[in-house]
């Protein structure tokens, strides 16, 4: 169970550290990433292709991000609370104890109440 919230810990991590690297190389007048490395990309690949990849990997890097909370909730939210079964007590026999001395049965006798 930790190795797995470890592993989305790290995954979401990832995710939001490219997120940031996405939202910050945006700009939203058209410059952003396509204006840094000069014409010859922007010739080649066009303003418009590189506002929509770079707006279609903020939305799925959210996603992804929202996708891996939620299912790192449900995998260390409620832990499941199996409660021991409870141990019979163990039968134990008490020794055989010895017989009386006197082999003679007698009935209880009542003793009168003194005044």
């Amino acid at each position: 169970m930790d190795t797995i919230f470890t592993l989305l810990m790290v995954l979401i991590m990832i995710a939001s550290v490219l997120l940031v690297i996405v939202v910050m190389a945006q700009n939203p007048k058209g410059g952003g990433l396509s204006s840094t490395f000069g014409g010859a990309s922007s010739a080649q690949f066009g303003v418009q292709r590189t506002n929509d990849f770079m707006e279609k990997s903020t939305w799925t890097l959210g996603t992804v991000i929202i996708v891996l909370i939620l299912i790192s909730v449900v995998v260390t939210g409620k832990p499941k609370q199996t409660a021991a079964p409870i141990p019979a007590p163990a039968k134990t026999e008490a020794p055989a104890g010895k017989a009386p001395a006197s082999s003679t049965t007698s009935a209880p006798v009542s003793v009168p109440a003194s005044k």
